[in-house]
């Protein structure tokens, strides 16, 4: 059952560091790991993740025998649970109103059969850091007053859904939420148009006549 057995700090460094520390002592599919506030929180390509106590879901689940598209499956279930309509910024940023609303990190041991999924999710944060003011955004501030074990409890039963469905189901899915389709971006070597993904996760651009693929990384939208 996905969200037990449920380990709780009001305090840790990162859930995802104690989430593997479980997994790799045979925690079972589906334990949480969650925390009121993290002293090292962080998302992809290593980047800060930071929240005031008790404003953000902080969670991070065990995932035996995870699916290549686990990351898309992970952005796919979280905007399933909102209580608004949201996109997704490949890979799987969360977006509402263009600002990133949720974010994930996935990281595991594949060959030993398990993952952590990392998820952060902002509730009642109402004051972001200065860097992050124009980028970032909460469900507060988007006008949805909200409880954080409230999202919580609908972020588990759309990943115990999610977690089960077939790919096509869940490329599907991600599809009619991409946020960037159509869109010019750039990335560390380039810049092109975004063509939605292939059936592996990976970003399709059309640049110079030629139709790349990216499999990772990070790219920006060109406004």
């Amino acid at each position: 059952m996905i969200g037990l057995p449920r380990a709780h700090w009001r305090l840790t460094d990162s859930t995802n560091e104690r989430a593997k520390a479980l997994a790799e002592e045979g925690a079972p599919h589906g334990t949480l790991v969650t925390a009121d506030e993290q002293t090292a929180g962080r998302g992809r390509q290593g980047r800060v993740w930071t929240s005031p106590p008790r404003s953000a879901v902080l969670m991070s689940l065990v995932v035996r025998e995870p699916t290549e598209v686990l990351p898309l499956l992970a952005a796919v279930a979280i905007c399933d649970a909102l209580p608004v309509e949201c996109a997704i910024k490949w890979p799987n940023d969360v977006w509402l109103d263009r600002r990133k609303l949720a974010g994930i990190l996935v990281e595991g041991r594949p060959q030993q059969g398990w993952a952590v999924l990392g998820v952060g999710l902002n509730v009642s944060t109402v004051e972001f850091p200065k860097e992050l003011r124009d980028s970032a955004t909460s469900l507060r501030l988007a006008g949805i007053e909200t409880e954080v074990e409230t999202m919580l409890a609908a972020l588990l039963v759309s990943f115990d859904r999610w977690l089960r469905a077939p790919t096509a189901a869940v490329l599907d899915a991600w599809r009619r939420r991409d946020a960037i389709r159509g869109e010019r971006v750039r990335w560390a070597s380039g810049e092109g148009i975004a063509a939605g993904i292939d059936d592996s996760g990976a970003l399709l651009v059309e640049a110079d006549d030629r139709r790349l693929i990216l499999q990772a990384g990070e790219v920006h939208l060109l406004r």
